[in-house]
């Protein structure tokens, strides 16, 4: 298992491109305590995904922080990402390890316990448990799991893989930092609250000063 530091996953939805040029925001959060960047297109070609994803990919290098992207194998492959983050309908762990390597990162979704189950068997360096609250950054039909589900689904996560590390998404703000972490999350996965803030430089320092608070505080 690849080591990844999963305190600030800032993800970059391709519907941020009105706020400013996708690698301009990526360099912003991975420049200001960003530790992963995750690329989301949801409805965009599979060209233009890849020309997104390597024009990121090449404006944070040098900086340190791993590039993911969000579903598509192909499109990590093609881009020379770090690695993929992939949900219950997308390619399978196992799979996606053999195309990509060992060396690559790969997430997976968790929604449910049928979800966990599967991750716990899979290749994977990290899970993100969500959506935690309710978030208008993702059309989502499930209904959110809140902070008793997570904690829930975290302590199966780690029963099976404890050192394997376990975030949270979906309606994260800078409020809701301490409980979510108190409540086991080894790190956030944030959109809106950082891309679409006033100061995204500073909205990430926010983040990430208040998760490495948290962090601290949980430990005995």
């Amino acid at each position: 298992m690849n080591k990844v530091d999963y305190r600030l996953n800032a993800l970059v939805d391709a519907s941020l491109a009105d706020v400013a040029p996708l690698p301009e925001l990526a360099l912003a959060a991975a420049l200001n305590g960003a530790t992963i960047l995750q690329y989301r297109d949801k409805h965009g070609s599979t060209r233009q995904m890849i020309e997104n994803a390597r024009a990121i990919r090449e404006t944070i290098g040098g900086t340190g922080v791993p590039l993911v992207i969000n579903d598509r194998v192909d499109v990590a492959l093609a881009s020379g990402a770090d690695g993929v983050h992939l949900g219950a309908d997308d390619m399978d762990a196992k799979t996606a390890r053999r195309i990509l390597g060992e060396k690559a990162i790969i997430g997976l979704t968790v929604k449910n316990s049928a979800d966990a189950e599967r991750a716990a068997s899979m290749p994977a360096d990290y899970t993100c448990i969500g959506g935690v609250f309710e978030t208008i950054s993702k059309v989502n039909p499930d209904k959110p799991v809140g902070i008793d589900g997570f904690t829930a689904l975290r302590a199966l996560l780690k029963a099976w893989r404890p050192d394997m590390p376990v975030g949270a998404i979906a309606g994260i703000d800078l409020s809701r930092v301490p409980a979510v972490i108190a409540a086991g999350a080894d790190g956030v996965a944030v959109i809106s609250a950082i891309f679409r803030a006033a100061d995204i430089a500073s909205a990430t320092n926010d983040f990430r000063f208040a998760i490495d608070a948290a962090l601290k505080a949980r430990q005995p």
